[in-house]
């Protein structure tokens, strides 16, 4: 009965990311070949055996939304930030970074990054009042009750798009990149958004690789961690770059269910490739008619000030970087996380240097 087990943590995984796919197609994101994107590290993850998928990730969708301005403008922020962890991946410098800058910097970043993502969250309630304020009310019943991510965002999406549905007769006409099922060559472009934006995933997809995909490997309960977080990063840097050429949208580590499924790895491998399927049929377009960008508004802000925040923050205040590592928390919060991870290291490394400290 193993494969049961395999197929209902597949399945509850894919529930998690088909909200996630939606909002990527509010922000004009083509689904339709990101279905690479999921092919490719299956094939990788199936072949090496990682026990670490990948699938859509609200941190880093909301992250490139807000700092693209355009498709093109986001696409190629995607394009440049996989470039960016390509060369940390196949390098294998991505736990030397975090050995530089040490755990409490790294944590008040990600903190930082939970308090962007409850902020993204307030204002989409602001902009879609019924979608994004039902939302928050349903997620934060759910979450209380159910103390279950799931759950949560599931809930808050179905209840909050049923509103707009039937309380404004929400139906959006998505744009034709995003429906139509071909493969359209995206040139990216460079411009100083572009710049900012892709360093800034760069910095967000260091942290989450770290922290997602142990998390991940620990909920195998083999030891020692089976998760080759190089590997996950070539991986999924490999696969957001191809995927944005062609105008599709990002896939990020993720903290994954089925890696607590009796055959880890043919879990993974399988709820990818479910998703892959999903998208190369072109069902999700369908459903995302009838869903508002809003209706993530409330899982946002149970991510980010619920459940990134306070760990992240309690990690951050521990040890001696503990002054640097707020500040880094700040200016995370109100820039980027590139801005947070450059301040932390002036901080930790040039003042000393002239004869300032913090």
């Amino acid at each position: 009965m193993h494969w049961l087990a395999d197929f209902l943590a597949a399945i509850g995984v894919v529930l998690n990311g088909i909200p996630q796919g939606i909002m990527a197609m509010t922000l004009g994101f083509a689904v339709f070949p990101t279905t690479f994107s999921f092919v490719f590290t299956s094939a990788v993850n199936g072949a090496f055996g990682s026990v670490a998928p990948v699938s859509f990730q609200a941190e880093s969708l909301a992250l490139t939304g807000n700092l693209g301005e355009t498709t093109r403008e986001r696409t190629s922020i995607i394009f440049g930030g996989s470039l960016i962890m390509a060369v940390i991946g196949v390098t294998g410098t991505l736990t030397k970074i975090v050995d530089v800058l040490g755990n409490s910097i790294m944590a008040g970043m990600m903190a930082g990054v939970g308090i962007m993502l409850a902020k993204i969250a307030v204002n989409m309630a602001r902009k879609e009042r019924v979608a994004g304020l039902s939302s928050i009310a349903i997620a934060i019943l759910t979450y209380l009750f159910t103390k279950d991510l799931v759950w949560t965002i599931a809930l808050s999406v179905i209840g909050s798009s049923l509103a707009a549905v039937f309380g404004i007769h929400y139906r959006a006409e998505l744009p034709a990149n995003v429906v139509e099922r071909r493969f359209r060559f995206l040139k990216p472009i460079l411009n100083p958004r572009v710049v900012r934006g892709a360093l800034s995933l760069a910095c967000l997809n260091v942290g989450a690789n770290i922290s997602y995909g142990l998390i991940t490997g620990q909920m195998t309960g083999i030891k020692p961690n089976p998760v080759n977080l190089n590997l996950l990063t070539g991986t999924q840097a490999f696969a957001d770059m191809g995927t944005s050429l062609l105008g599709g949208a990002p896939v990020e580590t993720i903290i994954s269910a089925t890696a607590s499924a009796p055959e880890p790895v043919i879990a993974g491998v399988m709820m990818m490739l479910i998703m892959a399927v999903i998208l190369f049929a072109g069902w999700l377009p369908k459903i995302g008619k009838y869903v508002p960008a809003a209706s993530i508004a409330g899982f946002l802000l149970i991510l980010g000030a619920v459940v990134i925040f306070p760990e992240n923050a309690a990690a951050a205040m521990q040890g001696s970087d503990s002054v640097i590592a707020a500040l880094t928390l700040v200016v995370t919060a109100i820039i980027d996380p590139f801005a947070g991870l450059m301040t932390g290291a002036v901080l930790k490394f040039v003042l000393p240097l002239i004869g300032l400290g913090v």
